[in-house]
């Protein structure tokens, strides 16, 4: 696809903080070296073990990843949307991908080919830094995860949980008010019970600090929902 086709996501992609951090001449490249790729609702990006074909960006939709145990039981680790960019550690170690990434919805990304990821530091090799910084902001949110199950009270996870979904993983993808996620999706992120995670958000509800819907919970108020994630007290 031509270039100039995509530059129209170019704007949106600058809305998030790694990509809007790059130079000119890098965001130019990727641009440049990329194409479209659209997903239906439950398609799989790729899978554990897969080789890796590059880099990708989340234009529309999201991407759910996770992994599957033996005996069946799924680990969901992030649900990622628009602005979001993946499949950078395979880049790094040019190991199989680590784990699952499956659309949730229809989705669109962009994809930069790994040959040309390639070419471009095999040329350039100041920009593997820029990759590595978000390889380390992802690894960030990763600590802060696991510290959260396995620190906080379960009504404490369940909001830190929201907060930094609907903040957009720290500025991985675009924060959001309205978090298109099932609550056995949250469950499992939160390693809770679904009818544990439920009754939390039906609290969360009654509080009016958050709205569901099916397949949606709606932040109605940030500033309780960070209170609630702290365990202070309901204002």
């Amino acid at each position: 696809m031509e270039s100039s086709s995509l530059n129209r996501y170019r704007l949106q992609l600058e809305t998030t903080s790694w990509f809007r951090g790059l130079p000119v001449e890098l965001r130019d490249y990727l641009i440049c070296h990329a194409n479209l790729v659209t997903l239906e609702k439950g398609q799989y990006l790729y899978r554990r073990g897969e080789q890796s074909y590059g880099l990708y960006a989340v234009l529309g939709g999201a991407l759910a990843f996770g992994t599957v145990g033996m005996d069946g039981k799924e680990a969901l680790l992030a649900v990622l949307g628009p602005t979001a960019w993946v499949g950078e550690i395979s880049l790094f170690d040019g190991l199989p991908r680590p784990n699952d990434a499956t659309a949730v919805s229809r989705t669109l990304l962009l994809h930069v080919p790994e040959a040309a990821l390639q070419e471009l530091l095999d040329s350039t090799p100041r920009y593997w830094r820029n990759f590595a910084l978000l390889m380390a902001q992802r690894l960030r949110v990763s600590f802060e995860n696991s510290e959260a199950i396995a620190l906080l009270p379960a009504a404490q996870r369940v909001a830190n949980r929201l907060l930094m979904i609907a903040g957009g993983y720290s500025g991985l993808n675009a924060a959001q008010s309205r978090i298109r996620l099932s609550q056995d999706s949250l469950a499992s992120m939160v390693a809770l019970s679904r009818q544990t995670t439920n009754q939390l958000l039906r609290n969360l509800e009654n509080q009016r600090i958050v709205s569901l819907k099916s397949g949606e919970i709606a932040i109605l108020d940030f500033d309780r929902l960070r209170a609630a994630s702290l365990g202070e007290p309901d204002a």
